[in-house]
Protein backbone atom coordinates (compact mmCIF):
# COMPACT_ATOMS: atom_id res chain seq x y z
CA UNK A 1 0.00 0.00 0.00
CA UNK A 2 1.46 3.61 -1.05
CA UNK A 3 2.57 5.46 1.89
CA UNK A 4 2.02 9.23 2.70
CA UNK A 5 5.19 10.94 2.13
CA UNK A 6 5.68 12.74 5.05
CA UNK A 7 5.33 9.24 6.93
CA UNK A 8 8.53 8.21 4.97
CA UNK A 9 10.33 11.56 5.26
CA UNK A 10 11.31 11.63 8.95
CA UNK A 11 14.73 12.87 10.14
CA UNK A 12 14.44 11.14 13.11
CA UNK A 13 15.18 7.57 11.26
CA UNK A 14 17.51 9.44 8.85
CA UNK A 15 18.50 12.72 7.71
CA UNK A 16 19.59 11.65 4.29
CA UNK A 17 17.33 11.34 0.83
CA UNK A 18 18.28 10.07 -2.59
CA UNK A 19 15.33 11.82 -4.85
CA UNK A 20 15.07 11.27 -8.44
CA UNK A 21 13.11 13.31 -11.19
CA UNK A 22 12.32 11.95 -14.30
CA UNK A 23 10.79 13.06 -17.43
CA UNK A 24 7.34 12.11 -18.61
CA UNK A 25 7.30 9.54 -21.37
CA UNK A 26 11.60 9.55 -21.28
CA UNK A 27 11.28 13.15 -22.82
CA UNK A 28 14.39 14.86 -23.30
CA UNK A 29 15.29 16.49 -20.03
CA UNK A 30 18.84 17.53 -21.75
CA UNK A 31 20.91 16.44 -24.04
CA UNK A 32 21.13 16.43 -27.68
CA UNK A 33 17.56 14.81 -28.92
CA UNK A 34 18.17 13.19 -32.72
CA UNK A 35 14.80 12.71 -33.90
CA UNK A 36 13.93 16.24 -33.49
CA UNK A 37 17.60 17.85 -34.29
CA UNK A 38 17.08 19.21 -30.76
CA UNK A 39 20.04 20.87 -28.35
CA UNK A 40 19.07 20.80 -24.94
CA UNK A 41 22.16 20.60 -23.49
CA UNK A 42 21.82 23.57 -21.52
CA UNK A 43 18.74 22.74 -19.71
CA UNK A 44 21.86 20.96 -17.41
CA UNK A 45 22.75 24.71 -16.16
CA UNK A 46 19.39 25.44 -14.99
CA UNK A 47 19.23 22.16 -12.86
CA UNK A 48 22.53 22.73 -10.85
CA UNK A 49 21.96 27.04 -11.06
CA UNK A 50 18.66 26.04 -8.92
CA UNK A 51 20.01 23.59 -6.88
CA UNK A 52 22.76 25.95 -5.90
CA UNK A 53 19.74 28.57 -4.81
CA UNK A 54 17.88 26.12 -2.99
CA UNK A 55 20.40 25.31 -0.63
CA UNK A 56 20.95 28.51 0.49
CA UNK A 57 17.02 29.32 1.25
CA UNK A 58 15.97 25.93 2.33
CA UNK A 59 17.49 24.09 5.45
CA UNK A 60 18.41 21.59 3.25
CA UNK A 61 22.35 20.42 2.25
CA UNK A 62 22.83 18.41 -1.18
CA UNK A 63 25.26 16.14 -1.26
CA UNK A 64 25.80 14.88 -4.46
CA UNK A 65 23.38 14.79 -7.61
CA UNK A 66 23.90 13.66 -11.49
CA UNK A 67 22.01 15.21 -14.09
CA UNK A 68 21.48 12.96 -16.66
CA UNK A 69 19.57 13.52 -20.37
CA UNK A 70 15.91 12.06 -19.26
CA UNK A 71 16.45 12.62 -15.35
CA UNK A 72 18.32 13.66 -12.38
CA UNK A 73 19.51 12.38 -9.41
CA UNK A 74 20.16 14.48 -5.81
CA UNK A 75 20.67 13.42 -2.46
CA UNK A 76 20.13 15.74 0.53
CA UNK A 77 20.79 16.10 3.83
CA UNK A 78 17.45 17.48 5.97
CA UNK A 79 19.05 20.35 8.59
CA UNK A 80 15.67 21.38 10.12
CA UNK A 81 17.56 22.16 13.29
CA UNK A 82 19.59 25.49 11.36
CA UNK A 83 16.05 27.09 10.53
CA UNK A 84 15.86 27.77 14.61
CA UNK A 85 18.50 30.78 13.85
CA UNK A 86 16.33 32.01 11.26
CA UNK A 87 14.75 35.68 12.50
CA UNK A 88 11.56 36.42 11.03
CA UNK A 89 12.82 38.53 8.82
CA UNK A 90 14.91 35.89 7.65
CA UNK A 91 12.27 33.40 6.78
CA UNK A 92 10.55 36.09 5.22
CA UNK A 93 13.35 36.54 2.82
CA UNK A 94 14.33 33.63 2.11
CA UNK A 95 10.38 32.79 1.14
CA UNK A 96 10.37 35.67 -1.08
CA UNK A 97 13.65 34.56 -2.95
CA UNK A 98 11.07 31.60 -4.45
CA UNK A 99 8.05 33.17 -4.10
CA UNK A 100 6.28 36.49 -5.08
CA UNK A 101 5.56 38.84 -1.81
CA UNK A 102 2.52 40.55 -0.90
CA UNK A 103 1.38 43.70 0.40
CA UNK A 104 1.92 42.46 4.24
CA UNK A 105 5.44 40.98 3.31
CA UNK A 106 6.70 44.12 1.55
CA UNK A 107 4.95 46.07 4.66
CA UNK A 108 7.10 43.90 7.07
CA UNK A 109 10.50 43.98 4.86
CA UNK A 110 10.06 48.02 4.62
CA UNK A 111 9.86 48.22 8.18
CA UNK A 112 6.56 50.22 7.88
CA UNK A 113 4.09 50.70 11.13
CA UNK A 114 2.41 47.13 10.43
CA UNK A 115 -2.10 47.03 10.92
CA UNK A 116 -3.67 44.63 12.73
CA UNK A 117 -4.59 41.78 10.24
CA UNK A 118 -0.79 42.30 8.41
CA UNK A 119 0.41 41.59 12.19
CA UNK A 120 -2.68 38.30 12.33
CA UNK A 121 -1.33 37.28 8.69
CA UNK A 122 2.62 37.45 9.33
CA UNK A 123 1.98 35.25 12.38
CA UNK A 124 0.16 32.86 10.94
CA UNK A 125 2.40 32.23 7.89
CA UNK A 126 5.88 32.75 8.88
CA UNK A 127 5.84 29.77 11.23
CA UNK A 128 4.00 27.64 7.78
CA UNK A 129 7.11 28.76 5.50
CA UNK A 130 9.59 28.27 8.21
CA UNK A 131 8.20 24.39 8.10
CA UNK A 132 8.10 24.39 4.70
CA UNK A 133 11.88 25.76 4.14
CA UNK A 134 12.57 22.70 6.03
CA UNK A 135 10.44 20.23 4.32
CA UNK A 136 12.40 17.79 1.21
CA UNK A 137 8.71 18.05 -0.68
CA UNK A 138 8.66 21.94 -0.74
CA UNK A 139 12.42 21.40 -1.95
CA UNK A 140 11.72 19.20 -4.61
CA UNK A 141 8.60 21.18 -5.80
CA UNK A 142 10.56 24.19 -6.33
CA UNK A 143 13.34 22.46 -7.97
CA UNK A 144 10.71 20.31 -10.39
CA UNK A 145 8.28 23.32 -11.06
CA UNK A 146 10.48 25.78 -12.08
CA UNK A 147 12.60 23.62 -14.53
CA UNK A 148 9.65 21.81 -15.84
CA UNK A 149 8.02 26.17 -16.49
CA UNK A 150 11.39 27.00 -18.17
CA UNK A 151 10.99 23.56 -20.02
CA UNK A 152 7.48 23.90 -21.42
CA UNK A 153 8.13 28.33 -22.50
CA UNK A 154 11.28 26.86 -24.20
CA UNK A 155 9.27 24.28 -25.83
CA UNK A 156 6.20 26.52 -26.12
CA UNK A 157 3.92 23.99 -25.11
CA UNK A 158 1.90 23.15 -21.98
CA UNK A 159 1.47 19.83 -20.14
CA UNK A 160 3.24 17.91 -17.80
CA UNK A 161 6.99 17.88 -18.15
CA UNK A 162 7.93 15.29 -15.06
CA UNK A 163 6.64 11.33 -14.80
CA UNK A 164 4.90 12.07 -11.52
CA UNK A 165 6.40 13.49 -7.69
CA UNK A 166 9.69 12.71 -7.44
CA UNK A 167 10.60 9.34 -6.00
CA UNK A 168 12.24 9.30 -2.43
CA UNK A 169 15.03 6.63 -0.83
CA UNK A 170 15.30 6.91 2.65
CA UNK A 171 19.28 6.09 3.10
CA UNK A 172 19.71 4.67 6.63
CA UNK A 173 23.24 4.91 7.50
CA UNK A 174 26.32 5.92 6.46
CA UNK A 175 27.26 2.56 4.50
CA UNK A 176 24.07 3.48 2.43
CA UNK A 177 24.53 7.06 2.20
CA UNK A 178 28.46 6.25 0.20
CA UNK A 179 26.95 3.21 -1.75
CA UNK A 180 24.12 5.93 -2.80
CA UNK A 181 26.53 8.83 -3.50
CA UNK A 182 28.88 6.75 -5.15
CA UNK A 183 26.01 5.44 -7.46
CA UNK A 184 24.83 9.09 -8.35
CA UNK A 185 28.21 10.30 -9.10
CA UNK A 186 29.45 7.68 -11.44
CA UNK A 187 25.60 7.69 -13.35
CA UNK A 188 27.39 9.26 -16.40
CA UNK A 189 30.40 6.56 -16.74
CA UNK A 190 28.01 3.79 -16.41
CA UNK A 191 25.88 5.72 -19.59
CA UNK A 192 29.04 5.55 -21.23
CA UNK A 193 29.05 9.65 -21.05
CA UNK A 194 32.44 10.01 -19.87
CA UNK A 195 35.31 7.56 -18.96
CA UNK A 196 36.43 9.39 -15.85
CA UNK A 197 34.57 11.25 -12.89
CA UNK A 198 36.39 14.61 -13.52
CA UNK A 199 34.87 14.23 -17.22
CA UNK A 200 31.18 14.40 -16.21
CA UNK A 201 30.04 17.30 -16.65
CA UNK A 202 26.98 18.52 -13.98
CA UNK A 203 28.06 16.06 -11.39
CA UNK A 204 29.17 16.79 -7.69
CA UNK A 205 31.86 14.59 -7.76
CA UNK A 206 33.66 17.09 -10.89
CA UNK A 207 32.33 20.23 -8.83
CA UNK A 208 34.25 18.11 -5.84
CA UNK A 209 37.42 17.50 -7.70
CA UNK A 210 37.39 21.67 -9.06
CA UNK A 211 37.34 22.78 -5.61
CA UNK A 212 39.69 20.65 -4.14
CA UNK A 213 42.21 21.49 -7.25
CA UNK A 214 41.50 25.12 -7.01
CA UNK A 215 42.76 26.48 -3.50
CA UNK A 216 41.30 30.47 -4.14
CA UNK A 217 38.29 28.97 -4.96
CA UNK A 218 37.82 26.53 -2.19
CA UNK A 219 38.38 29.34 0.14
CA UNK A 220 34.86 31.17 -1.91
CA UNK A 221 31.78 30.18 0.35
CA UNK A 222 30.01 31.09 -2.66
CA UNK A 223 31.14 28.42 -4.45
CA UNK A 224 30.69 25.77 -1.72
CA UNK A 225 27.35 24.80 -1.91
CA UNK A 226 27.28 21.23 -1.65
CA UNK A 227 27.63 20.13 1.82
CA UNK A 228 31.56 20.15 3.12
CA UNK A 229 32.44 16.68 4.07
CA UNK A 230 34.71 15.21 7.37
CA UNK A 231 37.76 17.03 8.08
CA UNK A 232 36.16 20.52 5.56
CA UNK A 233 34.65 22.36 8.32
CA UNK A 234 34.99 22.91 11.78
CA UNK A 235 31.70 22.39 13.17
CA UNK A 236 30.81 19.21 12.52
CA UNK A 237 28.24 19.49 10.35
CA UNK A 238 29.50 17.92 7.36
CA UNK A 239 29.53 14.56 5.64
CA UNK A 240 31.03 11.40 7.73
CA UNK A 241 33.26 10.76 4.64
CA UNK A 242 36.74 11.94 3.75
CA UNK A 243 36.55 13.56 0.66
CA UNK A 244 40.38 12.30 -0.31
CA UNK A 245 38.96 8.66 0.70
CA UNK A 246 35.63 8.88 -1.13
CA UNK A 247 37.57 10.43 -4.16
CA UNK A 248 39.86 7.56 -4.64
CA UNK A 249 37.36 5.11 -4.53
CA UNK A 250 35.12 6.56 -6.81
CA UNK A 251 37.70 6.97 -8.94
CA UNK A 252 38.58 3.00 -8.87
CA UNK A 253 34.93 2.04 -9.22
CA UNK A 254 34.10 3.87 -11.93
CA UNK A 255 37.37 2.32 -13.76
CA UNK A 256 36.34 -0.93 -12.64
CA UNK A 257 32.74 -0.72 -14.01
CA UNK A 258 33.98 0.92 -17.41
CA UNK A 259 35.91 -2.24 -18.27
CA UNK A 260 33.38 -4.02 -16.98
CA UNK A 261 34.54 -6.40 -14.54
CA UNK A 262 34.63 -6.76 -10.71
CA UNK A 263 38.57 -6.24 -10.03
CA UNK A 264 39.50 -6.22 -6.07
CA UNK A 265 39.65 -3.48 -4.01
CA UNK A 266 42.66 -1.84 -3.68
CA UNK A 267 44.20 -2.07 -0.38
CA UNK A 268 44.37 1.47 0.31
CA UNK A 269 40.32 1.95 -0.60
CA UNK A 270 40.07 -0.88 2.31
CA UNK A 271 39.93 1.73 5.27
CA UNK A 272 36.92 3.15 4.13
CA UNK A 273 35.20 0.03 3.92
CA UNK A 274 35.61 -1.46 6.42
CA UNK A 275 34.87 1.91 8.70
CA UNK A 276 31.56 1.42 7.32
CA UNK A 277 31.05 -2.16 7.88
CA UNK A 278 30.85 -2.78 4.18
CA UNK A 279 32.41 -5.84 2.48
CA UNK A 280 35.16 -4.95 0.01
CA UNK A 281 34.25 -8.05 -2.10
CA UNK A 282 30.29 -6.99 -2.61
CA UNK A 283 31.29 -3.00 -2.75
CA UNK A 284 31.03 -3.28 -6.74
CA UNK A 285 28.18 -5.57 -6.68
CA UNK A 286 25.73 -3.11 -4.63
CA UNK A 287 27.37 0.00 -7.38
CA UNK A 288 26.16 -2.42 -10.70
CA UNK A 289 22.84 -3.32 -8.82
CA UNK A 290 21.67 -0.36 -6.63
CA UNK A 291 19.36 1.15 -9.19
CA UNK A 292 17.94 -1.86 -10.92
CA UNK A 293 15.35 -2.20 -8.41
CA UNK A 294 13.75 0.67 -6.69
CA UNK A 295 12.96 0.60 -2.76
CA UNK A 296 11.92 3.00 -0.41
CA UNK A 297 14.84 2.98 1.95
CA UNK A 298 18.15 1.84 2.02
CA UNK A 299 20.51 0.41 5.09
CA UNK A 300 20.77 -2.43 7.53
CA UNK A 301 18.28 -4.74 7.70
CA UNK A 302 17.70 -3.38 11.38
CA UNK A 303 16.94 -0.20 10.22
CA UNK A 304 14.83 -0.52 7.40
CA UNK A 305 12.65 -2.99 9.90
CA UNK A 306 12.51 -0.18 12.25
CA UNK A 307 11.45 1.74 9.95
CA UNK A 308 8.56 -0.65 8.52
CA UNK A 309 7.29 -0.72 11.95
CA UNK A 310 7.00 3.04 12.52
CA UNK A 311 5.02 3.53 9.22
CA UNK A 312 2.72 0.56 10.16
CA UNK A 313 4.25 -1.71 7.12
CA UNK A 314 5.15 -5.36 8.07
CA UNK A 315 7.84 -5.17 5.21
CA UNK A 316 9.82 -3.28 2.92
CA UNK A 317 11.36 -4.29 0.12
CA UNK A 318 15.50 -3.99 0.41
CA UNK A 319 16.16 -6.26 3.51
CA UNK A 320 17.14 -9.04 1.47
CA UNK A 321 19.29 -6.77 -0.85
CA UNK A 322 20.90 -4.96 2.12
CA UNK A 323 22.45 -7.70 3.65
CA UNK A 324 23.18 -9.22 0.32
CA UNK A 325 25.48 -6.12 -0.22
CA UNK A 326 27.11 -6.01 3.05
CA UNK A 327 24.40 -3.20 4.85
CA UNK A 328 25.44 -4.90 7.75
Amino acid sequence: MTQPRNRLISVEDTPYYHCIGRCVRRAFLCGSDEFSSQDYEHRRQWVANRLKQLTQVFAIDVCSYAVMSNHYHVVVKLAPSSANDWTDKDIVERWEELFAGNKHTRAYLSEDSLSEHTKDYLAIHIPLWQERLCNLSWFMRCLNEYIARKANEEDDCTGRFWEGRFKSQALLDEAALVSCMAYVDLNPIRAKMAATPEQSDFTSIQERIRLLSSPKQNQDNDKQWLLPMEGQTNDGTGLPLDLDNYLALVDWTGRAQLQSKRGSIPSNLSPILNRLDIDSKDWLGSQQNFGRQYYLAVGSTKRIRALATRVGRSWLSGQGKGAQYGFN
